[in-house]
C-alpha cells in the first residue's frame, strides 16, 4: 500500500485563537479523516477493493457521487481519500466510511474512526463555543465596541440555599428569601461538586432578580469551561436561550442540541449516549412564559422525538428524557413556584449582587483607567444611595455609563439618583443624546410607539419581536431603533428572521411603564387597536396574580414624581402627564380593605408598598399613603440594602407608626462578608465603617416626632452590636412601650448590657422587654439589677429559656427591692439553681401579686401592650403550689413548704 502524501490531513495544533486569546486545544493528534487514511492503508488489497466496490453504491444527497472511472483510477488509499472528501466533503467522507467498515465487518476499524470524529467535533464545538461567548456588545450600541467577556466581568456574590426556605412564593423582582440560617456562600467551580453529604446536584437553579448579572455570569462560565477552568467533567455544555427558545413550537432534545452547534453534521449518537457528560444550560428561564403542567403520559423518553416545546421541556425537568444529563438553570425569582413543581433535588442558588470589593473593581474594569475610575467610585461611594444601588450589575453600569459622560463635563447628575427610576431617566437622556438632535422632533411618537411594543410584551411574556412587528409598530426608524432595541439574528432551525428586544429586561419594562404615563396623541386615541392605558387593570392585576408586573409598577411611580416629569420634558423632550397620581394614590391607601379584621387592614404587609413610595420619592405622597396605616408587619424576608432604603424612607415620613413587627427578617449590611479572591492593585486597606445592620432602621425609627410604641424583632438574627442601636432609639423614642427581641440567639449578655444605656435615658418610658430564648448566661443580670433599682418605668421583663446561672440569685435579690415595678417576670424555673429557688420563694412571699413563669408563647395580640402578657398560659396554682411550666411541660414546684402558709 502506498503512504500518505499528507496533503489532506489536518495538522494537529495545540492551540487556537478566538478573538485576540489564545485556547489551549483538547488533547488528541491528527484527525477523522487522518484517521481515515491510516485505516484504509492497513487493508489487505481485498479489503481496499471491497471497500471501493462498496463505496460505488453509495449516493449521497445534496453531494457529488464519485464517478465510477474516477474510482477505478483510485489505486492508492491517499488518492481514493482525496476523491471522497472533494465529493461529499471531509465529514460526511468520514461518516460514510465508518458506514462502510461496519458492513464490512471491520468495527474496531469503524469505531477508532468514530472515536477521532467525536474528539474532533468536541474541539470545533469548544471553538465556536468560544468565538460565540468570547465577546459581547455592551448594552447599546452607541458603544460601538465589542467587548471581552474577561476584561469585563466581575465575580458576583453568590450564595446556596434548600428552596423549601423560600417561605412560599416569591414576589416581585426584588424578592427575598426569607431568614436562610442555612445559607452557604458558594462559587461558580462548586456549583456541580459534591456536597457535605457527598451528593453532586443534577439540577443548579441560578436565581437572580432584572439585571443581576444572570446572562454575564453564564457567558463567562461557558468562556471558562472553554479554557478548561470550569466544568472540565462535561464534554459538551449547550446554552439555550429562552427568550429565542420560545418561538419554537414543536422541538426535540436532538433539536436543541443541534441549534447549539456549528455543523449541520453532529455526533448526535455520541453526545445522546453518554449523557453524563452534558450540561445544558437554559438562560432566561421566566422569558418561557408558559404554566410547566404536562400529563405524564404526554412526556417523552427519546430524544429525537419532536413535541410540542413544554411536553420536551417538561420531560427533561421531569427527568423522563436524557435523565443521566445536568441542568443549569437561570431565572428570576417570579418563575420560580412554577419551575420548582417540576423539578426533585435541585439545587438553588441566588445571585447576591457584587460586594463592596466587587463594586470597586467593577469600576476600574469599566473605566480601564484607574485615576478616572478612582474619581467615579469616590464620588458614588460618597453617596449611600448610589453606592448601595451599585449592588446591582445593571446599576453599576447605568452609572459608570452616565458618570463618564456627566462627571467628567461637570455637570450636576441631577442631586444623584435615589431610586432606580432616576437611573433610567439619566439613561434615557443620554441615549438621546448619542443621535443628536435631528431624532429630537419625533421623539415623542417614536417613544409612543415603543412603549406601547414594550407594555404588549410584558402583558404577554414576550421579549422577542419579530421584524414584522417592529414594522407594523411603525418602529423601523434606523437612527433611534438601534438606540433601544438590539437586533439577533435567529441560529439555524428558527424561519422567523432577525428578532428584536429590549437591551436589558430591566429597561423593557421601564419603557412598558412609560407607555402608561406618556401624553397621548391625536394619533394614538383615534386607533382602535391601540392598548389600553389603563393603570388599574394593570394594578389589578398584580394584585391578584401577576407578580411579574412588579418592576413596571415600581417604574411607574418614579416617573409620575415631579421631578421626573420636569426632568423628561426639559432634557429629554416627552411629556408624561401625571393623571395616573391619583390611581396610584388611591390603590395604596386601599390595597387592604378586603381583610376582614380591622388591625391586619390597618398593617402594611407587603415589602413592595415601601418600594413603590421609594421610587416616588415624594414626601407628601408618601404620607397621604402612610396615613391610612398604623403598623408594619413583614414575616420572612432578607432586607437588602435597598429594601432597608426603601422602609427606612417611609418610616421617616410616617408620623402615625405605632407598631413595627418584622419576624424571621434579615438584614443584609451591603453584603455577605467575603474575602476577594484575589487582591487588585487597585484595592487599598480601607476601615468601613463599622455599623450593625440595623443601624439604618434604629436611625429611621428615632425621627423626630415618632409616636413608635412597638417594637417586635423576633427571630431576626441580630448580635449584640446590633444593641448598641436599639439602645439609641430607646432613648429617642418616648412612646416606646415594648421591646421585643426574643429568640434572637445572637444577642447575647453583652447586647443586654448594651441595651441597659438606652433603658436608663430618661426619656425612655419602655414597660414591656422580651429577651427570652437569647441565649443569655447571666453576666447581664448586673446591668439589669442596677437599671430595676432605679427609676424605671419597666413592667414585664422576659428572660425565658435561659440559664442565668448566678445571675438569677442577684436579679431576684434586687427584684424584692419596694421601688421595683416589676409586675411579671419571663422565667424558666427549670434551670434555676438552688440559690435562685430560694431567692424565688423569698420573692413569691415579699410579692404575692408578682407573675412569674415563662412568657414565650402566647395568643393572638391585643390592644396595650401589657394585655400580651400571658400570664393564664404561663403561671398558675396547684393545690397551694406557684407552678410554672418548664420547656419540656413540666411543672416545677416552687417552695410548698414555704408558700402553703401564704395568706388567702
Amino acid at each position: 500500500m502506498s503512504q500518505n502524501n499528507g496533503k489532506r490531513a489536518l495538522t494537529s495544533k495545540p492551540c487556537f485563537f478566538a478573538g485576540d486569546f489564545l485556547y489551549p486545544m483538547m488533547a488528541g493528534e491528527g484527525s477523522a479523516f487522518t484517521v481515515l487514511l491510516a485505516a484504509l492503508e492497513g487493508l489487505t488489497l481485498e479489503g481496499f477493493q471491497e471497500f471501493k466496490t462498496k463505496l460505488s453504491h453509495v449516493h449521497t444527497k445534496g453531494g457529488w457521487n464519485i464517478p465510477e472511472d474516477v474510482l477505478v483510477e483510485a489505486t492508492h488509499p491517499s488518492t481514493l481519500v482525496n476523491c471522497m472528501g472533494n465529493s461529499y466533503g471531509e465529514d460526511a467522507a468520514v461518516d460514510i466510511a465508518i458506514g462502510l467498515f461496519e458492513e464490512m465487518n471491520q468495527r474496531d476499524l469503524a469505531e477508532k474512526i468514530l472515536d477521532e470524529k467525536v474528539k474532533e467535533y468536541k474541539q470545533k464545538y469548544r471553538e465556536h463555543v468560544a468565538r460565540e461567548f468570547l465577546r459581547y456588545k455592551e448594552l447599546n450600541s452607541c458603544l460601538g465596541e465589542n467587548l471581552s467577556v474577561s476584561s469585563r466581568y466581575t465575580a458576583l456574590t453568590i450564595a446556596k440555599k434548600p428552596w423549601s426556605q423560600s417561605g412560599g412564593e416569591p414576589e416581585g423582582a426584588d424578592v427575598s428569601w426569607g431568614c436562610a440560617d442555612t445559607t452557604i456562600a458558594v462559587t461558580a467551580q462548586t456549583l456541580f461538586k459534591p456536597d457535605e453529604d457527598g451528593q453532586t446536584p443534577q439540577t443548579v437553579v441560578l436565581v437572580g432578580a432584572p439585571g443581576m448579572g444572570k446572562t454575564m455570569m453564564v457567558r463567562k462560565m461557558m468562556v471558562e469551561w472553554v479554557e478548561g477552568a470550569l466544568y472540565m467533567q462535561f464534554d459538551y455544555v449547550f446554552c439555550i436561550d429562552c427568550k429565542e427558545l420560545s418561538l419554537s413550537k414543536q422541538v426535540s432534545m436532538l433539536d436543541l442540541v443541534s441549534k447549539c452547534c456549528p455543523h449541520q453534521r453532529i455526533p448526535a449518537g455520541s453526545i445522546l449516549d453518554n449523557q453524563e457528560k452534558v450540561l445544558f444550560v437554559f438562560d432566561g428561564f421566566e422569558a418561557l412564559g408558559f404554566p410547566l403542567a404536562q400529563p405524564k403520559d404526554e412526556l417523552s423518553s427519546d430524544p429525537r422525538e419532536a413535541k410540542p416545546l413544554e411536553t420536551t421541556l417538561m420531560s427533561l425537568l421531569k427527568r423522563t428524557v436524557l435523565p443521566a444529563s445536568s441542568l443549569l438553570i437561570t431565572t428570576r425569582p417570579t418563575a420560580l413556584q412554577n419551575l420548582g413543581q417540576c423539578l426533585e433535588g435541585e439545587c438553588y442558588v441566588e445571585i447576591l449582587g457584587f460586594s463592596a470589593a466587587a463594586r470597586e473593581e467593577y469600576f476600574h474594569r469599566y473605566f480601564k483607567n484607574d485615576n478616572k475610575a478612582d474619581v467615579a467610585f469616590r464620588f458614588t461611594r460618597g453617596n449611600e444611595t448610589l453606592y448601595s444601588l451599585c449592588v446591582i450589575p445593571i446599576m453599576s453600569w447605568t452609572i459608570c455609563t452616565i458618570l463618564e459622560q456627566e462627571l467628567y463635563k461637570k455637570n450636576n447628575l441631577l442631586e444623584c439618583s435615589k431610586a432606580t427610576t432616576w437611573m433610567g431617566m439619566f439613561y434615557l437622556s443620554w441615549l438621546m443624546k448619542c443621535r443628536g438632535s435631528n431624532a429630537q422632533q419625533y421623539l415623542q411618537q417614536f417613544l409612543r410607539r415603543l412603549c406601547s411594543l414594550a407594555a404588549d410584551g410584558i402583558w404577554k411574556h414576550k421579549v422577542l419581536f419579530e421584524e414584522r412587528e417592529i414594522k407594523d409598530c411603525g418602529l423601523d426608524w434606523p437612527d433611534l431603533l438601534s438606540l433601544f432595541l438590539n437586533e439577533k439574528s435567529l441560529k439555524k432551525g428558527v424561519d422567523q428572521g432577525n428578532v428584536y428586544s429590549f437591551t436589558h429586561l430591566h429597561l423593557h419594562e421601564f419603557f412598558a411603564a412609560m407607555f402608561y404615563v406618556l401624553d397621548d396623541d391625536e394619533e394614538t386615541v383615534s386607533d382602535p387597536e391601540a392598548l389600553a392605558k389603563n393603570v388599574n387593570t394593570l394594578l389589578e392585576s398584580y394584585s391578584k396574580s401577576r407578580k411579574d408586573l412588579n418592576l413596571t409598577i415600581r417604574f411607574l411611580f418614579g416617573l409620575v414624581n415631579p421631578k421626573s416629569i420636569e426632568y423628561a420634558g426639559e432634557r429629554i423632550g416627552c411629556r408624561i402627564s401625571p393623571r395616573a397620581r391619583e390611581d396610584l394614590l388611591r390603590w395604596l391607601q386601599t390595597r387592604y380593605r378586603g381583610l376582614s379584621h380591622r388591625s391586619e387592614v390597618m398593617m402594611i404587609k407587603e415589602l413592595d408598598t415601601f418600594h413603590f413610595l421609594f421610587e416616588m420619592n415624594e414626601k407628601s405622597f408618601a404620607q397621604k399613603v402612610l396615613g391610612c396605616f398604623t403598623g408594619i408587619d413583614l414575616h420572612d424576608i432578607k432586607l437588602t440594602p435597598y429594601d432597608q432604603m426603601a422602609l427606612c424612607f417611609c418610616i421617616k415620613q410616617w408620623d402615625g407608626l405605632d407598631s413595627v413587627t418584622l419576624r424571621s427578617c434579615s438584614f443584609r449590611q451591603q453584603q455577605c462578608s467575603e474575602e476577594p479572591a484575589t487582591v487588585l492593585p487597585w484595592q487599598h486597606p480601607r476601615q468601613e465603617e463599622l455599623r450593625s445592620p440595623l443601624h439604618p432602621l434604629c436611625q429611621a425609627l428615632g425621627h423626630v416626632g415618632s409616636s413608635l410604641q412597638n417594637l417586635r424583632l423576633r427571630y431576626t438574627r441580630m448580635t449584640s452590636a446590633c444593641c448598641q442601636d436599639l439602645a439609641a432609639v430607646l432613648g429617642t423614642s418616648p412612646h416606646l412601650e415594648e421591646l421585643d427581641l426574643s429568640f434572637n440567639t445572637g444577642l447575647r449578655d453583652a447586647g443586654v448590657q448594651l441595651l441597659c444605656e438606652g433603658l436608663r435615658d430618661h426619656a425612655c418610658q419602655l414597660r414591656v422587654l422580651r429577651l427570652g430564648s437569647c441565649h443569655l448566661m447571666g453576666t447581664c443580670c448586673q446591668a439589669l439589677a442596677t437599671h430595676l433599682g432605679e427609676n424605671c418605668s419597666l413592667s414585664c421583663l422576659d428572660l425565658s429559656d435561659t440559664e442565668l446561672g448566678a445571675g438569677a440569685v442577684l436579679l431576684l435579690r434586687q427584684l424584692r427591692h419596694p421601688a421595683c415595678p416589676l409586675q411579671a417576670l419571663g422565667l424558666s424555673v427549670s434551670a434555676l439553681n438552688e440559690d435562685a429557688l430560694q431567692e424565688l420563694v423569698a420573692l413569691r412571699e415579699l410579692k404575692p401579686s408578682l407573675k412569674i413563669g415563662d412568657l414565650l408563647e402566647h395568643d393572638t395580640p391585643q390592644e396595650g401592650a401589657m394585655s400580651r402578657l400571658p400570664f393564664q398560659r404561663g403561671v398558675w396554682e396547684v393545690g397551694g403550689i406557684f407552678a410554672a411550666p418548664c420547656r419540656h411541660g413540666r411543672v416545677v414546684g416552687l417552695g410548698l413548704r414555704a408558700l402553703s402558709s401564704r395568706p388567702g
